[in-house]
């Protein structure tokens, strides 16, 4: 999306995806999250870097680790995948039997000397060079884009009506994908009705084809999306292979960090390459894109745009950030140099001021491991600043 705003009228299409709990790359998200807050909850300077790897009836921890805490790995990752509901092999996956093996060293030394030694806390550099981006839009009162907020709902409606029994036959993996027709408003987008929408769910092999269809369409999409989106010409492709019978790591092998588009914005604003679980928040990979997200959604709240996409950089060591630029999309009555003086007043972007005022050095990772990071208020990075405007 073109971030002066194309000003057009027109209307397009826009699609995002989710994936759920089950699904084998989200699985090694919620692990490697279940560590890092297994090592914060004991030492929150935990240093922490940490990649999972899930294959058939395996999980392998990768990454660095230098903390005073002293952790269970074992039961830490054994009790995030029972969570996840893979318990019995015949669902292709046995918290159980699996096998645990462990591959953490400590963090380089280099690193903590340049980032870490003789400065106090909000003048600790940066972990590492990097860019990220935080975007918002009022088209939902999150400010999240309607396409991926509502792919998180399918996927986590799924897994609700596994947990309380009401659907017994839905089992851990699932993916969703929804398109919608946007119409452009001078910059800002406006959802116009849902075009189309794919839902492939894990599943016993008890059940006809014909009653998971049925029970996708009414009591996952239409308790889901508001009826308002729905017409007689919406695509359904409610599993649309069939069959979802093997799921997890035995059907594809899973790795931290591959799913940083659901994660964030399902492919609106922008994207650094960073991605987040794993890792403590001395990585502005992380702490930087909850910041950036921060400061754009008290943007848009503020009502000073409807619509902007921030970007912060960094480099190893360096506490002060190296650019910060706003693109409100043409959707303010402000130019871009004015909203960014105000976002200069406002935040402090160095990273140790960000750890202090999001409290990022609390366990609060694994929650936001699988249906987003952002457009969920129990996050700190999700409440909007009050602004002090120019």
């Amino acid at each position: 999306m073109n971030p002066s705003g194309a000003h057009s009228g027109k209307t397009f299409l826009f699609t995002s995806e989710s994936v759920g709990e089950g699904h084998s790359d989200k699985m090694c998200d919620q692990i490697s999250d279940a560590v890092l807050d297994a090592y914060l909850s004991q030492d929150p300077d935990s240093k922490v870097a940490c990649e999972s790897v899930a294959k058939t009836g395996m999980i392998l921890l990768v990454g660095e680790v230098t903390s005073k805490a002293n952790v269970d790995l074992q039961s830490v990752v054994r009790n995030t995948v029972k969570k996840i509901g893979f318990d019995d092999s015949s669902k292709g996956f046995d918290y159980k039997t699996c096998n645990v093996l462990v591959a953490l060293e400590p963090q380089c030394e280099e690193i903590s000397d340049c980032v870490f030694e003789g400065r106090n806390q909000e003048d600790i550099g940066a972990g590492d060079q990097g860019l990220m981006f935080g975007y918002a839009t009022d088209e939902t009162e999150e400010c999240m884009p309607l396409t991926i907020l509502l792919a998180h709902k399918l996927n986590y409606r799924m897994k609700e009506l596994s947990r309380n029994g009401e659907c017994p036959w839905v089992q851990p993996d699932s993916k969703s994908q929804v398109t919608v027709e946007y119409r452009d408003n001078m910059g800002a987008m406006e959802p116009l009705r849902v075009h189309t929408v794919v839902i492939s769910v894990q599943h016993s092999p008890h059940i006809s084809l014909e009653e998971i269809r049925r029970n996708l369409m009414e009591k996952v999409v239409k308790v889901v999306i508001p009826a308002e989106y729905l017409d007689d010409e919406t695509i359904y492709h409610l599993l649309p292979s069939g069959k979802f019978l093997i799921g997890g790591p035995q059907s594809d092998a899973g790795l931290t960090g591959r799913k940083i588009i659901v994660d964030t914005y399902g492919g609106w604003g922008g994207h650094g390459g960073g991605a987040f679980s794993g890792k403590d928040c001395s990585k502005v990979d992380r702490s930087g894109a909850y910041a950036a997200r921060w400061v754009a959604k008290s943007l848009v709240k503020a009502g000073l745009c409807r619509r902007v996409l921030v970007q912060i950089s960094y480099a190893i060591s360096v506490s002060q950030p190296l650019s910060i630029s706003v693109f409100h999309y043409g959707t303010s009555t402000r130019d871009e140099d004015e909203l960014l003086r105000i976002v200069q007043k406002n935040f402090d972007l160095r990273p140790g001021v960000i750890v202090k005022e999001l409290g990022l050095k609390r366990p609060i990772y694994q929650a936001t491991a699988c249906y987003g990071h952002f457009g969920r208020e129990e996050f700190p990075w999700e409440k909007p600043k009050s602004l002090v405007i120019l």
